[in-house]
């Protein structure tokens, strides 16, 4: 679910204590719990991304943290379901990732916040691998962190990661395959990352137009043609560039 309003790890903050302290009023002593994935665990745990469009989570709490969520979007004029349990439709869900994640904060001492692990993170980007979302600048630039930190992420434990969310390999792709290990043997993370920022900017540009131009013509069928011959063009005007 994408939004206008861009969130920032600062105002992600604000609106999580806004949401413990509504969901306080209304949950009459009930504890709850969200894991934020995606985008939202980048954001507190790495400092590559600026901002998300994707406020996800996995959300174990009463009926009344909808409430407590619908109330704080009013209140900050947020749009509907600015935080959602969405991701659970998708195939980069696990029902595993309440086991493999990990503290982050309790507000108000009722909402606790959990987050997930690099190598997990990294696991669930793969399997999801939009060309053009943040998904695999987003697994360069956790390896990318992980390595400055001196805390470096290996193929063993992503491999572990893999497995422990999704029994094996059999959902990514080869392209994202491929993509991990240039990144694992890479030694200038950092220019990786800015090439595939770039590339997904161009992919995402090339789908929206096409969409304004073809309404509902992209599928999961043909995107990645779509994408492959707008990265053929970007190519080609680099090349002229060039000379």
């Amino acid at each position: 679910m994408s939004f206008e309003i861009p969130f920032t790890k600062d105002n992600l903050d604000f609106y999580l204590k806004e949401l413990a302290k509504e969901y306080k009023k209304q949950a009459r002593g009930m504890d709850a719990e969200l894991i934020l994935i995606g985008g939202a665990s980048v954001l507190i745990n790495y400092g590559f991304r600026e901002m998300t469009y994707d406020i996800d989570a996995v959300i174990a709490a009463p009926s009344v943290m909808k409430d407590a969520i619908n109330t704080v979007g009013d209140r900050h004029n947020l749009p509907n379901g600015w935080l959602n349990a969405d991701f659970k439709n998708t195939i980069s869900y696990s029902p595993k990732l309440a086991r493999y994640s990990e503290y982050y904060r309790t507000y108000a001492n009722v909402l606790q916040i959990r987050t997930v692990r690099a190598e997990y993170l990294v696991a669930m980007k793969l399997v999801s691998g939009r060309k053009y979302k943040k998904d695999l600048s987003d697994i360069v630039g956790v390896l990318y962190e992980q390595q400055r930190a001196g805390n470096p992420l290996t193929y063993e434990l992503i491999d572990k990661a893999m497995n422990d969310l999704y029994d094996g390999w059999d959902h990514v792709s080869d392209y994202a395959k491929d993509l991990l290990n240039i990144a694992l043997k890479s030694e200038h993370l950092d220019k990786l990352f800015v090439e595939l920022s770039e590339d997904e900017a161009t992919a995402k540009a090339a789908l929206l137009e096409m969409d304004k131009k073809y309404p509902n013509v992209v599928n999961k069928d043909n995107v990645n043609d779509i994408i492959a011959i707008a990265m053929a063009k970007k190519k080609k005007r680099e090349e002229r560039e060039e000379r």
